[in-house]
């Protein structure tokens, strides 16, 4: 008798020790619970509102959408890749992710992808990953259906409206390191960014509205080339430095806005930055009606330069900030005088890839260099 009371009393020792043990157990911005192998399962809120139970760390991940294998590349969890979509194998350029990782385009097809492509489950499920990462190509209700053909837990991206410096963007890279075990790899990552944005605040804000000289981006890109009339409002590289976008003072909105050239003359900014991926056409353009663009101050007077183009299957991040610094340098030059715009393009490459990559953007694209139009 005395010997089974006994035993009923270990019995509940150790139940209550369990239970407070699974309750104790917890991770920031995740609910979590630990499994008999030392494994942990968490719950987490992914960018479009949904909660997935996932097991972590995963060793085996999918990246589907615009941006999200680039989100993945940042992290450190390249190596975890099982597949990649067949639009990564069909663009040769601009996307630094993948002249950082080539290996990547060894692997085998998991789809088609495009912001207006649809996810193939079996060639998912083919692949065999523990997780899949989507951005821009889900809503909850797509994300859902995924995963429930799939079996695999789907996990929502964004790069939010900004892109750059967007939270939306801080938080999946937050996702992202939490899901493949690269935690502090990823919060490595978000303060890099955010240090660069606050440097390039710092370095304008407080320049006086008379001593910023008016700009203007021409020729960028979005879902393919453009001429001299493709431009943005809240265009990022100039919102980081504080310029004096023509396009905001007039009040337009848009993330991809298509002007008249009328337009431009009245305007007549100071200054213009030509999206090299649109440079081409504009040189087109320019041999055939040279009178229009003499007729601008900034052709006149040698203020034209062409950057680095960032939108290639959606923001590359690295790209857009080190276009940030070349205009700052350009517009700014004396509170830039301590950065040479080629040098730091390569730190943030090597910081956020692990390799030094403006080289080889210069000799697909140009670089960062003052344009004259008349001698290309």
């Amino acid at each position: 008798m005395k010997k089974r009371s006994f035993s009923g009393i270990c019995s509940f020792v150790a139940v209550t020790l369990m239970a407070l043990i699974l309750t104790l157990t917890t991770t920031v911005g995740c609910k979590e619970k630990s499994t008999s192998e030392g494994a942990r399962t968490v719950t987490i809120t992914d960018m479009a509102g949904r909660q997935v139970n996932i097991g972590i760390p995963v060793s085996r991940v999918a990246a589907i959408g615009p941006g999200a294998l680039r989100l993945v590349c940042y992290t450190g969890a390249a190596e975890k890749v099982v597949g990649v979509e067949a639009m990564e194998k069909q663009w040769g350029t601009g996307r630094p992710y993948i002249l950082a990782y080539p290996q990547l385009l060894d692997l085998p097809v998991i789809g088609q992808g495009g912001p207006d492509s649809s996810p193939d489950p079996e060639a998912l499920l083919n692949a065999g990953p523990e997780v899949i990462f989507a951005a821009y190509l889900l809503d909850a209700s797509k994300a859902n259906e995924l995963q429930e053909k799939t079996g695999i837990p789907v996990v929502v991206l964004s790069y939010g409206q900004l892109g750059t410096f967007d939270e939306e963007l801080m938080e999946s890279i937050r996702l992202i390191g939490e899901i493949t075990g690269n935690r502090e790899r990823g919060d490595e990552v978000i303060n890099y960014i955010r240090n660069c944005q606050e440097d390039l605040n710092q370095r304008t804000s407080r320049i006086p509205a008379d001593r910023k000289p008016s700009v203007y981006a021409g020729g960028i890109g979005m879902k393919g080339a453009h001429g001299i009339e493709s431009t943005q409002a809240k265009f990022p590289p100039f919102m980081a430095i504080n310029a004096r976008n023509v396009v905001d003072e007039a009040g337009i909105k848009g993330w991809s806005v298509m002007i008249d050239k009328e337009q431009l003359l009245k305007w007549d900014p100071d200054v213009l930055f030509i999206d090299e991926s649109g440079l081409k056409l504009v040189l087109e353009d320019y041999a055939k009606n040279p009178g229009f663009y003499n007729s601008l101050k900034a052709v006149r007077n040698g203020k034209v330069y062409g950057y680095l183009p960032y939108n290639y299957y959606t923001t590359n991040v690295d790209t857009a900030i080190g276009d940030a610094y070349f205009m700052g340098s350009v517009l700014y030059p004396e509170a830039f005088m301590d950065v040479d715009p080629k040098a730091k393009a390569d730190e943030i490459y090597a910081f956020l890839l692990g390799v030094a990559l403006y080289e080889k953007m210069t000799s697909d694209f140009g670089g960062f260099k003052q344009l004259n139009l008349s001698a290309l």
